[in-house]
């Protein structure tokens, strides 16, 4: 709503200036927005200023005016996390609240220390006051374990449902987080590796969940093939989903099973890329990747998790030393980089190689 204040009427060449000094004598209304024309700043302030203020104003912009303004009113941000749970937890266990909140669709995922456990349902309504488009609060109840890559989770807070639609790079991607592995921590990831992709290649996505990599990769190219694998009936039942979803269906190709079994049987020598999105695996099957790249070579995006006491260096050595046990070499290394910290001292690295 607009509201009359008292402020400063500035010329704007000198504007900048009676803000900053404004500001340093803490007399700006932060409820109001200031406001800007062609010739002039209007600062609306809490209260007149002091002899001595004035003084110090004067001096700086001698042109300063009082007036009174119609301004409009700031537009106010939700509380953080900590300013809402403020008084409601003890004072010493505040700096335990997570710092990493991760967001998949309207569902908000945390992991809640042990000692702030009896407060997880105040955090998670505070997740919901601060966050206006959560509709449900998770919180980690274990590890991603398991040949499917599944989380367990305990519900603390909103609609106690697992299912959503995530949005991501305009695209949609139906997920449930108890069926299926999802990370919404790779999304630069995704667009990085679909930036690199070229106009009428075929890429197989070895490990593709509910389709992140393939169907942004079909969405943005006009012309490419992606064979997308993953052993997870319910990731593959999303997945196809998804594909419908995005209208990417003559391009992207799901396909249930082992990536081992699905190249050897279907997919030998006929990608330009692979992705191998699967850290804790990965090593495992690079011969898959040799054997899925067309004879001349072509390019493998390979993660895996590197420790505090190995490096990039060491892993790019072990990656080499693999690919020559199948008959192929490393041409070049393209791009590397860690992409996120996974647990304590340990970080999923990617290597983008040229393989020949």
């Amino acid at each position: 709503m607009p509201r009359n204040s008292l402020c400063l009427k500035i010329p704007k060449i000198t504007g900048e200036k009676a803000i900053t000094t404004a500001n340093k004598l803490g007399v700006i209304d932060k409820e109001l927005e200031i406001h800007r024309n062609n010739t002039h700043i209007y600062i609306p302030i809490t209260r007149n200023l002091l002899q001595e203020e004035l003084k110090k104003f004067k001096k700086l912009i001698p042109n300063l005016e009082f007036s009174t303004y119609t301004f409009k009113e700031r537009k106010k941000h939700p509380a953080t996390l900590l300013e809402i749970l403020d008084g409601k937890l003890p004072p010493h266990l505040l700096g335990s609240l997570p710092r990493a909140i991760d967001f998949v669709g309207d569902i908000a995922i945390i992991e809640i220390p042990q000692e702030l456990e009896r407060y997880k349902t105040e955090i998670g309504n505070a997740i919901m006051q601060s966050h206006k488009n959560v509709q449900t609060v998770l919180a980690k109840a274990g590890p991603v374990k398991g040949k499917y890559r599944l989380r367990e989770f305990t519900h603390i807070a909103g609609e106690n449902r697992t299912e959503t639609i995530h949005k991501e790079h305009g695209c949609k991607y139906y997920v449930d987080l108890t069926r299926v592995y999802f990370s919404p921590r790779l999304s630069n990831e995704h667009k990085r590796v679909t930036s690199v992709v070229k106009e009428g290649e075929t890429v197989i996505d070895m490990f593709a969940g509910v389709g992140p990599f393939a169907i942004l990769i079909a969405k943005t190219h006009k012309n490419v093939k992606v064979y997308a694998i993953d052993i997870n009936p319910s990731a593959i039942a999303f997945l196809e989903k998804n594909v419908r979803l995005n209208r990417v269906g003559e391009k992207v190709r799901p396909i249930l099973g082992d990536a081992k079994q699905i190249v050897r049987q279907q997919l030998r020598g006929v990608a330009d890329r692979v992705i191998m999105n699967l850290p804790e695996k990965a090593m495992e099957f690079i011969g898959t990747a040799c054997e899925a790249l067309k004879p001349e070579g072509g390019i493998i995006h390979f993660y895996n998790f590197v420790s505090l006491s190995d490096s990039l260096e060491n892993l790019k050595v072990r990656f080499a030393k693999e690919i020559k046990k199948f008959g192929r070499k490393v041409e070049k290394i393209l791009f590397t980089r860690f992409i996120r910290e996974t647990a304590p001292y340990e970080w999923q690295a990617v290597l983008d190689v040229e393989i020949r």
